[in-house]
């Protein structure tokens, strides 16, 4: 059966109370401030209990929560969570308003909203602030996501929290999402800002004055929720390092975190061009790949194409191996093999025949069997990831990563509108590695290529942070040692600093590091006043990085929590008005002169979901879920996607049915002519002269062969003809060839040949083209 929707209503024929979703951003520097207003209304004439769960970032720190009804504003206040459901619970029976925001104990960027005890007739708006990093793209653009799509988060099977009942949320396509979304955005920083870029339609930007260093934009009017909404903001001399001082909160207690001052140093380094150009020859290149049934249709094609430049611009002399996961997860050898023409080929004969039809999103195991493989000598372990993450155990698989960080470097791409955050960035950040998103009609290809590009050159490795301060204060670390730092990545460090200085109002900081094997360092002097205006969002960001540590901590291998620890994130949480998995925040309007009469009607409020594919899916029944919304159930709710009109809450497993999805797959496109000519490379670096090359080429086997000077042998002529197309036609690509081009021209060079000249000018002449020799690299 389909369910038709249309207006304000859920799949049960009810009105919806949310009405809108206004967000504010303000973006200073490398740090962003979100305030997101809803605002709901009950139509209905029986009062009702409201329940939103909804996405924000992984590395959000909500710091405030407050609900206005009528003339009343009614602030909640953070406390351990099972005491505020209890609160709210209470509210409830007798009568009163009350407010909970708790966050999943499975996953920290999905939140659940509970407003309680809505009149008839009755507004009420719901304020919710969060402080948040900005993560660097490659490209040097910082990454501001406004979560919109909710995806299902897929249980593993009998993982901690996968018993008891099973809480449903419910998901629409976006078309049918019966709320509006608005959104403006103010950036300000102490260098220009070049240009502000989004997956969404934008207004045009708005400087606010003349060195530009100020600007507004706005998404443009009638957002459809089918996209997350990404901002990419881009500054002038984006790698100076910076360090700015935030003054600590008045009523707090000297010495405590809120009430001293705490400074936030920037390191996002540049490295010389000499260090940029050499690329490693060594390492060990595990590729893990989601094969579950959300990966179907052009996302599992693109991950194909992906693995294949990858194959072919590893580096004669290291070593490799390729998992794919779903409810089970396969590899192509048992253990990593030498790189190599044998060995490449068989790889990709089997990347060839992999699709989306491994079922469920079970990432922990392969990565447990990846670990206990005994690493190689000599052959530094890169670990690349690529998933939509859709998984409900989060933090196990962080967890699981930083246990084994010293061993290997993580590199995290997420797949598709919805992918989890929390999961992409934690893994890049837990594994001393690059996260990277890949949404909408982004290709793949690139953004991976650069990762690689990262993991076959040399990190700042062995990094330290030393803080030269006045006499009379003293200093504090709140964030984690540095493991790596790499080009391209930008890491933000925390310190407290307590006491105060009678004179000097400088401090010193110094980053020593070794580079390429040489020791260097790096002295920024800043100064100890406080800036202007700058609210509390260092303290918090910087109680976030202490928390998010601790969270860490508390939960050992087995399930067990420490007590201690979690009493820690707890008094930390409370203290700094920070989220945390251990607590909630909740508001009780106990100003409400009569209690309010009748049974509470709970109303699900839908989730926009990714409209994956068209074709028809059976429907499950839909129950309204009893008064107490456990949090810890939350990854198992399951709004479907790939629903073509209705809306239901089904069952992962039967998602990531490929049978289900046969249906949807498209009939493979012809293969772009650039990985066509990918394909025929040979794991040392040439092509060889055969009439498929030709075809790439345009040509027939003899217009090929033809120009080829005499004494020239025919593989050394093939690759000249191969780099001069390469450079010749697809330029606007070069980012993903790169690599492989560098590795022909180093075999060319191995070969010693002559006329390479010769060869260039023939091969210009025989292609139309105009490349210069030194261009090619020859």
């Amino acid at each position: 059966m389909m369910v038709s929707c249309c207006g304000l209503i859920t799949s049960q024929k009810e009105p919806v109370p949310l009405k809108s979703v206004e967000v504010e951003l303000e973006v200073k520097d490398h740090v962003a401030t979100v305030v997101s207003t809803l605002n709901y209304h009950n139509q209905e004439d029986k009062p009702l209990e409201a329940v939103f769960v909804f996405p924000l970032p992984g590395d959000a720190a909500v710091c405030h929560f407050s609900a206005t009804v009528g003339q009343t504003e009614i602030v909640a206040e953070v406390k351990e969570k099972q005491r505020a459901r209890e609160e709210y619970d209470d509210a409830l029976s007798s009568g009163q308003q009350a407010f909970l925001l708790e966050e999943s104990e499975q996953s920290p960027d999905v939140f659940s909203l509970s407003v309680g005890s809505l009149p008839p007739g009755e507004s009420a708006s719901i304020r919710l602030e969060y402080v948040t990093e900005l993560a660097v793209q490659a490209d040097e653009g910082l990454r501001f996501l406004l979560p919109a799509v909710l995806n299902p988060r897929y249980q593993p099977q009998g993982s901690v929290g996968s018993e008891g009942s099973n809480v449903q949320v419910t998901s629409v396509p976006a078309s049918l999402v019966p709320y509006t979304l608005s959104f403006s955005a103010r950036v300000s920083s102490p260098r220009p800002v070049s240009k502000v870029e989004s997956s969404s339609p934008l207004d045009p930007l708005q400087y606010l004055n003349t060195e530009q260093t100020q600007a507004t934009v706005k998404l443009a009017a009638g957002h459809k929720f089918d996209r997350d909404v990404e901002l990419l903001i881009y500054y002038k001399d984006a790698h100076q390092p910076s360090a700015v001082v935030e003054a600590g909160q008045a009523s707090s207690q000297p010495g405590s975190l809120m009430g001293d001052s705490v400074v936030m140093l920037s390191l996002y380094p540049e490295f010389p061009q000499a260090v940029m150009s050499s690329v490693a020859s060594s390492g060990e290149f595990v590729f893990l790949l989601d094969r579950s049934g959300s990966m179907h249709g052009e996302r599992i094609k693109n991950a194909r194409d992906t693995l294949l430049l990858l194959l072919k611009s590893l580096p004669l002399g290291c070593y490799f191996n390729i998992y794919s996961f779903g409810s089970s997860f396969e590899h192509i050898f048992p253990k990593s093999e030498d790189y190599n023409q044998k060995t490449m080929e068989e790889a990709l004969k089997k990347v060839e025949e992999m699709e989306a039809n491994l079922g469920g999103t079970e990432i922990l195991e392969p990565l447990k069997h990846i670990y206990r493989q005994p690493s190689i000598p000599s052959q530094p372990r890169q670990l690349f990831v690529f998933t939509d993450g859709e998984v409900g155990n989060t933090k196990e698989v962080i967890n699981l990563v930083k246990q084994n960080s010293a061993s290997h470097r993580c590199f995290s791409f997420g797949i598709g509108e919805g992918a989890s955050s929390a999961l992409i960035n934690g893994l890049a950040k837990e594994g001393g590695g690059h996260a990277q998103f890949i949404t909408g009609a982004d290709r793949m290809q690139p953004k991976v290529m650069q990762s690689l590009r990262f993991a076959l050159q040399p990190a700042m490795v062995d990094v330290s942070v030393k803080w030269d301060l006045p006499s009379g204060v003293s200093v504090t670390a709140l964030s984690p040692p540095i493991a790596a730092l790499f080009q391209g990545q930008r890491s933000l460090v925390y310190a407290q600093f307590t006491g105060q200085s009678s004179e000097a109002s400088e401090g010193c900081v110094t980053v020593a590091y070794s580079l390429a094997g040489h020791p260097s360092q790096t002295q920024l002097h800043f100064s100890l006043k406080p800036a202007e205006d700058s609210g509390l969002t260092v303290h918090r960001l910087a109680a976030r990085t202490v928390i998010r540590s601790l969270e860490m901590e508390v939960r050992e291998p087995g399930g067990q929590e420490d007590a201690g620890g979690k009493k820690k994130v707890v008094e930390l949480s409370v203290q700094s008005g920070v989220s945390s998995v251990f607590t909630a925040f909740i508001a009780v309007n106990k100003s409400n002169s009569e209690a309010i009469q009748g049974p509470l009607l709970r109303r699900t409020i839908p989730t926009p979901m990714m409209m994956a594919c068209m074709a028809p899916m059976a429907f499950c029944s839909m129950r309204m879920p009893v008064m107490s919304c456990d949090m810890a159930q939350l990854p198992q709710m399951s709004p479907m996607i790939g629903l073509a009109f209705g809306q239901t809450s089904c069952s992962m497993d039967m998602m990531d049915q490929s049978d289900t999805l046969e249906s949807c797959r498209p009939k493979q496109p012809p293969r772009d002519p650039l990985l066509q000519l990918v394909s025929l490379q040979k794991a040392s670096g040439c092509w060889l002269l055969d009439p498929h090359l030709a075809a790439v080429l345009g040509k027939t086997s003899e217009e090929v062969e033809k120009p080829k000077p005499a004494s020239v042998k025919q593989d050394v002529w093939a690759t000249i003809l191969a780099l001069i197309w390469l450079h010749g036609f697809k330029m606007d690509a070069q980012e993903e060839w790169e690599l492989l081009a560098m590795k022909a021209v180093s075999w060319l060079r191995a070969q010693k040949a002559s006329l390479v000249t010769e060869c260039v000018e023939a091969g210009n002449a025989l292609l139309g083209c105009n490349v210069q020799k030194d261009a090619v690299g020859l």
